[in-house]
């Protein structure tokens, strides 16, 4: 697949990118010709791992380590983020975390997970953007949103973490808005990813569910990694009249089941 080069000064910001969907979307961007700040909280070492596979295409890239739920943190990671050309032209929004509480265990919520859940999935994607808005403004930007399926519809995932993606749904139609007309505001909501994030969720379960859901996918597999960078890439780049969009990518299973 052929790529459109960025100019030389185009930058991206990518929260929680040490890792999984982040780290797929930094080196897609960084492939593109972005230079891209990857954001990371406490995984250190992944990050520097991550950022040293970027380092194979041209650009400044850089990790900065930053709490998203913390939001003099997050004013400081905008800044870096935008600092060599003032202004940023792709946000990112993937930083998430989830619970261990059983998805139907209503009683076993523990009320600090479901709060730092929300803290970090809900208050830091506002934070992010918020911070990062004046840059973004500036270079007529485009944010792109990481949803999930389970924040359209129930699935096996713990309550706080389902309800804290549908509030992320909310948020990307309603910031659409409040960004409009300079910038983009949209979203993608993957399925079930093949890997360690579905393995927890899973257990024991996780391969014969994970093969079960394949056969029931129209395009016949599970969703990868760079299934979901390569959209992310495209929302962000691509389709100038879109925003407030939802994009679920699930190879067909949501809309055939």
């Amino acid at each position: 697949m052929s790529d459109t080069t960025a100019p030389n000064g185009r930058s991206a910001l990518v929260t929680g990118a040490a890792g999984g969907i982040g780290r797929a979307v930094a080196l897609r961007l960084a492939r593109a010709g972005y230079d891209v700040t990857i954001n990371y909280s406490r995984s250190k070492e992944r990050a520097e791992a991550t950022l040293k596979e970027m380092q194979q295409y041209p650009g400044h890239h850089q990790a900065v380590r930053a709490d998203v739920s913390d939001d003099a943190a997050v004013r400081e990671l905008a800044r870096i983020a935008a600092d060599a050309s003032g202004s940023l032209d792709i946000l990112v929004n993937n930083a998430g975390t989830t619970s261990e509480t059983p998805p139907d265990d209503l009683d076993g919520i523990d009320l600090a997970d479901w709060d730092r859940v929300f803290e970090v999935n809900v208050r830091g994607l506002v934070q992010v953007t918020r911070a990062c808005a004046p840059a973004l403004r500036a270079g007529r930007g485009s944010v792109v949103n990481v949803a999930s399926i389970v924040g359209l519809r129930p699935g096996p995932q713990p309550l706080a973490y389902a309800a804290s993606k549908a509030a992320v749904v909310s948020l990307t139609k309603t910031l659409s808005r409040v960004l409009a007309p300079q910038v983009r505001v949209n979203a993608v909501a993957p399925g079930w990813i093949a890997g360690e994030w579905m393995e927890r969720t899973l257990g024991d379960n996780y391969d014969k569910l994970m093969e079960r859901r394949a056969r029931m996918t129209p395009l016949a597999r599970n969703v990868t990694l760079e299934d979901v960078a390569e959209s992310v890439h495209t929302m962000a780049t691509a389709h100038p009249f879109v925003t407030g969009e939802v994009i679920v990518i699930d190879g067909g299973y949501t809309a055939t089941t």
